[in-house]
Formats: structure tokens, C-alpha cells, sequence
């Protein structure tokens, strides 16, 4: 589409309400309406309107003391009233807190959201010391035995496509590209995934898929296992998959899709 078409389809005015959103998303606390302007490189009359629409809808809510901005829980209820997420979570839920009981470890369950891994549930160890994995988090699609999971299932058009809008992919080598293609195929046919984590060190993480190609549900159940001292009982990794190959079947069949060939 040529730079004409875009801006004749061009919504300024939602453009700048989302900017408002996006942007107050990623503080850390209240934001002036002074502090947003600069933060968006607008200035403070530019949004003023905006604010006030925003915060009449409900998005977001001024203190009366500070007269600071911040989000509020209305984006949040929103997203989970998404049918998709939430009979997922319905679905998974207690199958994973029932292996978390069983394996002593943490489960998440997790989908593809754009080009990252999103988390949209997470089911806590019985231990006092364990992995915890916070709902709503984004993490790499290329290095996570989570995204590598997703990957290896997606048919081969989504799955290029991913990869072709990937930065840290299109930066490997021919070779690297290859490996990794590999991979995903090994991935595939073990039916599973096994692998040190990525982001720290002492932590393995296994995952399977969820979901049937026809059902337009792509998702899978990670456990990052702690690896402990001394501990006698400590479950082996073979146990850790076949538990969560179970629990894959008990999703599957509460989500309709045991059926499915």
C-alpha cells in the first residue's frame, strides 16, 4: 500500500488514544498529563481532550490528589473476556495444578501472541522454592522451549512467517537457520520439548503442544523444573514428560479436540 493509501486511512485521533495507553502501560507509576506530553512528544493541550475521553470511558483514572493518570483494570477485563484465552484457562487449569502436585514443579501454559510467547496461565509448585512464571508476561519466540514448542507445531506458512518478521532470526547465519530448522523438526516428531533454560541457569524446561491444527487453538504446557540438592524426591525427567503428556490429553479433551484427527 503506498504511503498515500496509509495516511488516507489514518485515524489520528485513535492513534493518539492508543499512544495514551500504550505509553502509560509501560510506567512504572501515575504519569502527569504534563509528564505524558513529553513522554509522546505532544504537547499538554495537544492531549488534553483525549485524557478526558479516555478517562470518562474508563481506561484510565486521575488521582484527585496528585491529578496523575494510570491505567485502569477495564483493558484487563476486556482481554479476558476473550473467548479463546479463557477456554483455554478453563479448560487447562486444574489438569496443571494437578500436575504441578504430582511433579512438585510450576506448569504454565502459554500461546503465540504476534511474534513472542504470551503466558496466560500459570499453576504454582507445592515447594517452597520454585520457578514462578507471572501471567501476562512476553518472553523470546526463538530461544524458549515454550516458543520453540509453538514453532515446531504451526504449519509451515505461520511458521515462516513468523520467522521471516523475527530480527534475531533473520540475523542467524544460512547454517544457524538450518540448525534451527532442524530442530523444530526433531521437535515435532519427539512430540515434545526438553531443554535448558535460557533464561537462568539450575532450571530445565519442558514443554508439549496443545491444541490440533483444524481447531485453530495453538498453545502448549511448559514445566521449568528447579534443580535441587540432596533431594530424594526429585522426579526424573522422564516422569516430568509423560506427567505432562497426560496432562496434554486432559486439556485436549476438555477443549473438544480428543476427537480430532
Amino acid at each position: 500500500m503506498s504511503s498515500n493509501n496509509t495516511d488516507k486511512y489514518r485515524a489520528p485521533a485513535l492513534e493518539k488514544g492508543l499512544a495514551i495507553i500504550e505509553y502509560l502501560a509501560l510506567q512504572p507509576s501515575a504519569q502527569s498529563q504534563s509528564e505524558i506530553a513529553i513522554g509522546l512528544e505532544k504537547s499538554p493541550n495537544e492531549i488534553y481532550r483525549m485524557l478526558a475521553s479516555l478517562e470518562t470511558r474508563g481506561y484510565i483514572q486521575r488521582d484527585p490528589v496528585s491529578s496523575k493518570y494510570s491505567l485502569t483494570l477495564k483493558l484487563y477485563y476486556l482481554s479476558h473476556r476473550h473467548s479463546l484465552v479463557e477456554k483455554l484457562r478453563s479448560a487447562a487449569l486444574q489438569p496443571m495444578r494437578q500436575t504441578s502436585a504430582a511433579i512438585r514443579q510450576p506448569c504454565h501454559l502459554s500461546v503465540l501472541f504476534n511474534d513472542k510467547v504470551l503466558v496466560v496461565a500459570y499453576s504454582k509448585s507445592p515447594r517452597p522454592i520454585a520457578v514462578m512464571i507471572e501471567e501476562g508476561n512476553l518472553y523470546n519466540i526463538l530461544t524458549t522451549a515454550s516458543g520453540k514448542t509453538l514453532l515446531s507445531f504451526l504449519d509451515e506458512s505461520s511458521r515462516e512467517q513468523i520467522l521471516h518478521q523475527d530480527p534475531s532470526y533473520q540475523k542467524l547465519s544460512k547454517t544457524q537457520k538450518r540448525d534451527f530448522q532442524k530442530e523444530l523438526i526433531h521437535i515435532h516428531k519427539q512430540g515434545y520439548t526438553e531443554m535448558p533454560s535460557s533464561y537462568a541457569q539450575g532450571i530445565v524446561d519442558f514443554s508439549v503442544p496443545i491444541g490440533h491444527p483444524s481447531s485453530g487453538i495453538t498453545a502448549c504446557l511448559t514445566v521449568s523444573k528447579l534443580l535441587t540438592l540432596e533431594d530424594e524426591n526429585e522426579p526424573s525427567h522422564d516422569y516430568i514428560i509423560q506427567t505432562l503428556l497426560t496432562c496434554k490429553k486432559e486439556v485436549e479433551s476438555n477443549l473438544g479436540l480428543a476427537s480430532l484427527p
